[in-house]
């Protein structure tokens, strides 16, 4: 069976002083699962300061994190075409803008046609980076921008970037209700004990923070900015749902198909007939891993929710 390596060196970020260490690896190494993590801390391969510690080990902020250990890889990635842009490559990092629909990385259910084997196709060397250089994920429903690593060096100042929360991920969505006004959601997340494929608001979950910003009211919706201050599974749709304004089109995290009163037919097509989560990664901005230079992208609004939003401001207008 092939074996995989995974390595991680960084820093414990101070804010994190008095957490547990299984925790703050969890917080850190978003690709594993915290089960995951927590055995490689008791087997000594996720160290800290150096030493082998308790999972409930307290860290002090600051102290040097390190993992290496090798897996059991679940077979090489094959190269396949998979729609998706690149808008921008260089021999340091790419900027991907991936359509709803596509999954980002291979695992049960999906082992192929994925993310991971399109950029393989386009840049074979990316084979032999962790996750094919990908930094962070998009649900397989949610179209917009990912950070790429073409090399190693590149990734571990992205994955450090990204562990302190130094990467600018910015989201259109489309909600049901009509928001007063803008608003930061600060609700721990963890995963839902009932049914193992959400997420849910949790008091033992992790920190999450979302900076909610209308953008522009309907009769019964709302095209509101939602900035990540953290990076959670599912974070903008868990964060949305829980003050009463599910996407449009989650039915996992409670969208009920809400219109407004006496609706044309378009609308209701319109709304009941978006078939995903009605959610965009609009903007990304990072440095650059090797220059230092500070760059940020964009991505136009993709046709659907698009054309959401062109039936939405036509109800409105012919309500006013």
């Amino acid at each position: 069976m092939a074996r995989e390596r995974h390595a991680f060196r960084g820093l414990v970020p101070e804010r994190c002083a008095g957490e547990r260490l299984d925790r703050v690896a969890a917080e850190l190494l978003t690709d594993f699962s915290r089960s995951r993590l927590t055995a490689w801390i008791r087997d000594g391969k996720l160290t800290v300061d150096g030493r082998r510690e308790r999972p409930a080990y307290r860290v002090l902020g600051g102290e040097p994190l390190v993992l290496d250990v090798e897996v059991e890889a679940h077979g090489p990635h094959e190269p396949e075409p998979v729609p998706f842009e690149l808008i921008h490559e260089d021999e340091h990092v790419l900027v991907v803008d991936k359509p709803a629909g596509v999954v980002v990385h291979p695992g049960a259910g999906n082992p192929a046609g994925t993310l991971v084997n399109g950029l393989i196709a386009q840049r074979p060397a990316l084979a032999a980076l962790p996750r094919a250089g990908l930094v962070h994920r998009l649900d397989k429903d949610t179209s917009g921008l990912l950070v790429v690593a073409a090399n190693e060096a590149a990734h571990r100042v992205l994955v450090d970037a990204m562990a302190k929360r130094e990467i600018e991920r910015v989201y259109l969505a489309v909600v049901e209700g009509v928001l007063t006004a803008g608003r930061d959601v600060e609700l721990a997340i963890g995963r839902d004990p009932a049914r193992r494929t959400r997420q849910r608001v949790r008091e033992d979950g992790r920190p999450a923070l979302t900076r909610v910003r209308v953008q522009h009211r309907y009769r019964a919706h709302t095209a509101v900015q939602a900035a990540l201050g953290t990076g959670r599974t599912h974070q903008v749709r868990v964060h949305l749902s829980a003050i009463g304004h599910p996407l449009v089109g989650d039915s996992r995290y409670g969208a009920r198909g809400r219109l407004p009163t006496h609706p044309s037919p378009e609308l209701v097509e319109a709304v009941r007939g978006f078939r995903r989560q009605a959610l965009h990664a609009r903007t990304l901005g990072f440095r650059h891993p090797a220059s230092g230079a500070s760059l940020t992208f964009s991505s136009p609004v993709p046709e659907d929710i698009a054309r959401l939003l062109a039936v939405l401001e036509d109800d409105a207008a012919r309500d006013a």
